[in-house]
């Protein structure tokens, strides 16, 4: 039988990338569109020796719809994996305008795209920052969202949400998954593909790893006086390689109409655990400097994974130390 294709959207980016990986080794034959924006397609020489496949690259941008439906007029594709699109929380508050144009019409380009060459399935990789601010600190799917969401970013992503649970209403043949990430860290345990992006994300681990590669003097850790158990944020930490595997055990659960789960570990840790535990993995103790909070950050953020758990049958596996073993491997093999 001839093996399911798939598209993926910003598949050389870290996510995707660790994603591409596991459709192949799962049985899926898959190609990529990027517009290499913010990674160089290095990944994809990881990619190949991991899974002994080199994927096709189609080098396009989402904001050229007749580029995007040329890659798709191809045919064949059964599923779309859209992961395209900016990602830089404080970059989106600086420049609003670029990142709804990018995000939004990248992503309806994409779905008109996809309904002129008839492919009825899309995996969409959305945040738990369309939770906005909660009073509470566990996210689940039932909830409220698209309210006191505190960056464009994060609006960008509810947006999309929206969007898509219309065309599913308009469309009965269309099956759509939103998957709500929380935090992803680590990298695949080969070392051959992790996080490095061109720009900086601005999350906290690409600082500890920009940190331990000596590219910044110290480590800010913003509030430490947090109603938590060591005074700093709790976060919901997962495993970039778990993170990648709920994409697969997804595929398996798609029909007509919206699926909406979370992807996350269910359990928070701290900003002081997560580095100890890099401390402790790496040996190697990182200067830290203790600032105020920021404006937005939230107490305590971590995901009900229930849902995903039961009806996926998928839950994250590894753990922050394994995250930060695999962190380490990557870092050493590409520094």
């Amino acid at each position: 039988m001839e093996k399911r294709k798939i598209l993926v959207t910003g598949g050389t980016g870290y996510i995707g990338s660790h994603t591409v990986v596991e459709l192949i080794l799962s049985g899926y034959t898959v190609e990529i569109l990027d517009n290499l924006y913010n990674s160089d397609g290095k990944s994809l020489d990881g990619i190949e020796q991991i899974t002994g496949v080199r994927p096709k690259l189609h080098i396009v941008d989402l904001l050229d719809f007749e580029a995007t439906n040329e890659v798709l007029a191809e045919g064949g594709f059964e599923t779309v994996m859209h992961f395209a699109g900016l990602k830089v929380v404080t970059e989106s508050v600086e420049q609003p305008l670029r990142y709804y144009e990018n995000n939004i019409m990248g992503t309806i380009n994409l779905l008109k795209a996809m309904r002129r060459n008839n492919v009825k399935k899309l995996v969409f990789s959305s945040s738990a920052s369309v939770y906005g601010e909660k009073d509470v600190a566990e996210m689940r799917e039932d909830m409220e969202v698209g309210q006191k969401i505190f960056c464009p970013y994060g609006r960008t992503k509810y947006m999309i949400e929206q969007i898509l649970l219309d065309e599913v209403a308009a469309d009965d043949g269309l099956e759509v998954a939103i998957l709500r990430y929380f935090n992803p860290v680590g990298a695949h345990p080969s070392g051959l593909i992790g996080e490095n992006p061109k720009e900086s994300p601005g999350n906290l681990m690409y600082v500890v790893m920009r940190v331990a590669r000596g590219e910044l003097k110290t480590l800010k850790i913003f509030g430490t006086d947090y109603e938590t158990r060591d005074g700093t944020a709790i976060r919901d930490f997962i495993h970039v390689v778990d993170l990648a595997k709920g994409h697969i055990a997804v595929l398996k659960k798609m029909r007509p109409g919206a699926l909406i789960y979370n992807l996350g570990t269910g359990t928070g840790t701290t900003v002081k655990e997560l580095i100890k535990a890099f401390e402790k993995a790496s040996g190697q103790t990182l200067p830290v400097e203790y600032a105020e909070r920021r404006s937005g950050d939230l107490p305590a953020v971590y995901a009900n994974a229930d849902k995903a758990n039961e009806e996926l049958g998928w839950k994250a596996e590894l753990s922050i130390d394994e995250a930060m073993k695999d962190t380490i491997n990557y870092l050493r093999k590409n520094s």
